[in-house]
């Protein structure tokens, strides 16, 4: 995640991370004592000063997330209120996309290695790693939970003066999405064990976290144990957070082993998608008999290591384009604005939402079948879900959005 004050010990002047480091596999002692009282983990590894690519990743993995949700939501209306459908339900084979657009397997990914290289310059600074924890946790937690309880507190005022029944449908359909930074805090607070983990037990740790993905997966699909898929919330994204820890080895790869991590988790996402177990979209389509996201299956660890290959496959070309002037402009303002567009694009979007409703002279109206003129005005529910969101930005997210000195 992009937090408060983590540019600030990145953004040490280095040379561009064209070439691949090598991280070493053993830890890498830290000389300076350790200012707290939470038991020391030792860092882990160590990793470039500065590498673009992580910073397009991170942020533009984030940005497909608001885009996907601005552009392919389709809210339907019952008795009960509002209820989100996508056109995977109404379009047949466009699940294959999902493949490439649920990025979070990436982004978890990318958070570990982060917090991996961040932890090490906060040992060199000194910080003790309850102190570092509890700080990003801090600047995540206090956010969110600012956000949500402004809707749940509008929500019951809107129903109290209104008597709006469905209103905390509503209120439920903008906050949903902060399940994903939910999952990422507990990630952040379970780093002790994670790094611990790595630290004596290497790749070990990643088959491990594997393997229990896929025995929850047995216990739930093929024993009826449904609640027990819920573990696959921590234990999949734990997986890909774990996996960030070997960012540094996988970019000093060969080629060669680039092309084979992809097709490797291309050949496995086939194999369990037309085993007829799991379907094949990445995200929730309602009429399916599960989803692969709530909770995540084991299709999702396939995903992760065919969505690691692909972008080791395009970093040549990436980190060609990031060096460009206009490029790293580009990249800095993705940064810049990525965590509170997330934050408050549902936001936006509600206040686009309404506002056409206000526009239209109309109201809710029944459930909505994608057409061509639906597939048409997408540019425009994206650009006006836009427009919405940057006052909200620049009224409550401005913390994160100022410029900080290189």
């Amino acid at each position: 995640m992009i937090e408060p004050g983590e540019d600030q010990e990145r953004a040490t002047p280095a040379a561009p991370a064209t070439s691949a480091p090598s991280a070493p596999s053993a830890p890498v002692a830290s000389s300076a004592p350790v200012a707290s009282s939470a038991p020391e983990v030792p860092p882990v590894a160590d990793g470039p000063r500065r590498d673009r690519y992580v910073d397009w990743l991170r942020a533009f993995s984030l940005i497909v997330v608001v885009v996907w949700h601005w552009a392919f939501t389709i809210l339907q209306w019952g008795p009960d209120g509002p209820s989100p459908t996508s056109p995977l339900g109404f379009t047949s084979g466009l699940w294959i996309l999902t493949w490439l657009l649920q990025v979070l397997p990436l982004f978890f990914y990318v958070g570990g290695y982060v917090h991996l290289l961040s932890w090490n310059r906060a040992c060199e600074r000194g910080v003790g790693i309850g102190t570092f924890v509890s700080r990003r946790i801090r600047s995540l937690a206090i956010p969110a939970l600012a956000l949500a309880g402004t809707w749940i507190v509008f929500g019951v005022l809107v129903a109290w003066a209104f008597g709006i029944e469905w209103m905390d449908r509503v209120v439920l359909l903008v906050i949903s999405p902060l399940w994903f930074i939910g999952v990422y805090l507990v990630l952040i607070a379970l780093l002790p064990i994670s790094l611990w983990l790595h630290r004596h037990y290497d790749v070990l740790a990643l088959i491990w976290l594997a393997g229990a993905a896929l025995v929850v997966d047995v216990l739930r699909l093929r024993y009826g144990y449904e609640a027990a898929g819920w573990l696959n919330m921590i234990i999949v994204w734990g997986l890909a957070h774990q996996a960030g820890f070997f960012y540094d080895r996988v970019v000093a790869l060969p080629r060669r082993f680039d092309v084979a991590i992809l097709w490797t988790g291309l050949f496995a996402l086939f194999g369990l998608v037309y085993s007829g177990i799991y379907p094949g979209s990445m995200v929730g389509v309602p009429g399916d008999k599960l989803s692969n996201m709530a909770p995540p299956t084991f299709v999702i660890v396939a995903l992760l290591i065919f969505q690691i290959g692909l972008v080791e496959v395009l970093r040549p070309s990436m980190e060609r384009l990031l060096e460009r002037p206009r490029w790293q402009r580009v990249n800095e303002m993705v940064n810049r604005f990525a965590l509170p567009l997330f934050l408050f694009h549902t936001t936006g979007m509600a206040i686009w939402v309404a506002l056409t409703w206000w526009v239209a002279g109309g109201g809710p109206g029944e459930r909505v079948r994608p057409d061509l003129f639906w597939w048409l005005e997408r540019p425009l529910a994206v650009a006006g879900a836009l427009v919405c969101t940057l006052p909200v930005i620049m009224l409550f997210g401005r913390k994160w959005t100022a410029r900080r000195p290189r």
